[in-house]
């Protein structure tokens, strides 16, 4: 009987220390899901349509607008000088398209980018425009 109890409290307290932490694998998601959509839409403008879905309304939301110069990109040469060109320089038109599902009492419970593009610091403008990073 001794032998069963130490077993069980093992295994408890190895199962314990098996719990996942929920972590943010979308930037968007973790700045914008539990908010009012009215503080996102005050701060990105007006959707440009919308539906509703029985208790839920979907946006959808169209911005950031941006046209930006992209320098051209070298390869580091001896002594710290510029090598070989990797890319060369180009002009990016900067957008971002987004799903906003919101509960009836206009709160947040997902969003979701439709058509995004590389950002100039990252491979997502959404994330870029929508959640930049707290400096």
């Amino acid at each position: 009987m001794k032998l069963r109890t130490i077993t069980a409290a093992g295994l408890a307290i190895g199962l314990a220390g098996c719990t996942t932490i929920p972590s943010a694998g979308n930037p968007i998601e973790a700045r914008w899901v539990g908010k009012s959509a009215g503080i996102f839409f005050a701060a990105y403008g007006p959707p440009i349509s919308d539906s509703e879905q029985g208790a839920t309304t979907v946006y959808t939301w169209r911005g950031g607008y941006k046209t930006v110069r992209i320098p051209a990109k070298y390869a580091e040469g001896a002594d710290g000088k510029r090598g070989k060109q990797i890319s060369s320089a180009r002009t990016a038109y900067l957008r971002c398209q987004a799903e906003i599902t919101t509960s009836s009492d206009y709160t947040i419970r997902d969003i979701r980018t439709v058509a995004d593009i590389p950002g100039v610091n990252g491979p997502s403008y959404c994330a870029e425009f929508l959640a930049p990073e707290q400096k």
